[in-house]
């Protein structure tokens, strides 16, 4: 077979999409606690400046990322930088249930790769990995024996035929839970294809991708806006051949990436929450070593349109990714407008830009985000109705909100919906807040950041954990 060795072995009514509905609560996690009726982490957050100068963990896509190809490669790959949050654990687990052998040190990876996997006993668990999930699903698609993938309760109420669809098409045989996870995925000899992909996902692209190394033929994915481009420039950095042109992503199928070292940057949605919090606060923050891809900085932009001071200096590349030092200055705000096709290059940072836009003078749209009821949560209806109960005025809209500002925040119990970037952001909202704002389920930052709490307080952030 074509591609690189493998080894046998052993209440949204606007849904329309079979298998795409969206939902509010995903608390339903019994690894962090406050699940099924457990007791969780409660953070108090009373107002503060927000200053100072940070360097952040490793970014979680790029980790990702790293981590699979360097299991895809023959030879040792080593990852510095690595995040330490359970999103990136869980992606290092699957591959080691695969067989491939990986030493975790702190923050360092060892990935010693055959480039070969073997068939897990058991499903393989992708926690509340998303990224895990559907990336992974495009490996496994290529590989000649029968897997099983999994996740917590959120990742499965989460749609998964947006996956599932492209690689049936190139060969793979998937059954699901209604086109959500559990999969079982039945590789092989796959077929290439060219996708027009339905929806912007930087996911389903590189799980595309990723399948096309195992097709014997070329393999195109065409996008109706662009997404994060993390996948191929790490290709590319690896010597993967991609040919991109006229919105597509066409690639041979064959090729196997090299080994490679890298240190990953440091992760540009991590750092948003403190860029927002000096913004909102007064202060000044900056990130150093931080990874500024043009497929990531649009919330950049929009701060920069909100009128905030954005500095990038000491730009610089690693393994194709662009590195920069940020300092992002307070200043009075406007208004701004998110259109749909910016979207894909800020999603995960829509919730602060919708806090951003409460303390902004004027009407604020953002719209095309509908994405975001498809999140660890019903991130637009959460978003919303979390704001609104400290005081904000905010719509929610079937693809994103509006937000008439400024409109004084005050303090108040609030949940994260066990959803890891709400948590995250409602600390922030406490910090402009006139009041304390308790966060309940707040250990559902562990996903992506388990050190917020100490970065938070590093930098003025006054917050205090029950």
């Amino acid at each position: 077979m074509s591609g690189p060795s493998q080894s046998s072995g052993g209440r949204h009514r606007a849904a329309r999409r079979r298998g795409d509905r969206p939902y509010l609560d995903g608390r339903q996690r019994s690894r962090r606690g406050g699940a099924d009726g457990e007791p969780g982490v409660k953070w108090h957050v009373q107002p503060s400046t927000i200053d100072g100068t940070v360097t952040l963990p490793g970014d979680k896509s790029i980790a990702h990322r790293a981590l699979m190809l360097g299991s895809i490669a023959v030879g040792k790959t080593v990852i510095e930088n690595l995040p330490e949050g359970e999103d990136v654990q869980s992606t290092a687990r699957c591959l080691r249930d695969l067989g491939v052998p990986i030493v975790l040190q702190g923050t360092q990876a060892a990935v010693d790769s055959t480039g070969r996997y073997f068939a897990s006993s058991s499903p393989l668990d992708a926690g509340n990995s998303g990224t895990t999930l559907r990336l992974l699903a495009g490996i496994l698609a290529g590989q000649p024996f029968t897997t099983s993938i999994t996740g917590d309760a959120s990742l499965r109420r989460r749609p998964m035929r947006r996956v599932i669809e492209p690689l049936e098409l190139m060969g793979a045989s998937i059954r699901s839970a209604g086109g959500r996870a559990p999969l079982t995925i039945s590789g092989g000899s796959l077929r290439p294809i060219r996708y027009v992909m339905p929806v912007a996902s930087a996911q389903v692209k590189s799980c595309i991708l990723l399948a096309g190394l195992y097709a014997g033929g070329s393999t195109a994915v065409v996008e109706c806006f662009r997404t994060r481009d993390h996948t191929e420039r790490m290709f590319a950095a690896t010597g993967i051949e991609l040919v991109e042109e006229d919105g597509s992503i066409r690639l041979e199928g064959g090729q196997r990436p090299r080994p490679f070292d890298v240190a990953a940057p440091g992760d540009l949605s991590t750092a948003a929450f403190f860029f927002a919090a000096a913004v909102l606060t007064g202060g000044s923050l900056t990130a150093m070593s931080c990874g500024v891809n043009p497929t990531r900085t649009g919330f950049l932009r929009a701060l920069e349109e909100m009128g905030a001071g954005v500095h990038v200096a000491e730009e610089r590349e690693i393994m194709g990714e662009p590195v920069a030092d940020v300092t992002v200055a307070s200043d009075s705000l406007s208004a701004m407008t998110v259109q749909p096709s910016e979207v894909p290059l800020l999603l995960d940072e829509i919730p602060l830009l919708a806090l951003l836009a409460t303390q902004a003078r004027g009407v604020s749209f953002i719209r095309g985000a509908r994405e975001l009821r498809f999140k660890e949560c019903d991130r637009i209806r959460a978003v919303s109705d979390s704001l609104t109960a400290l005081g904000a005025n905010i719509q929610e809209v079937d693809d994103g909100f509006v937000v008439t500002g400024p409109a004084p925040l005050h303090g108040g119990t609030v949940t994260s919906y066990g959803d890891h970037r709400l948590a995250m952001m409602l600390a922030i909202a406490g910090s402009v807040a006139t009041g304390k704002v308790t966060i309940e389920g707040a250990e559902a930052a562990s996903v992506s950041f388990p050190q917020f709490v100490d970065v938070f307080r590093e930098c003025g952030g006054v917050l205090y954990v029950h």
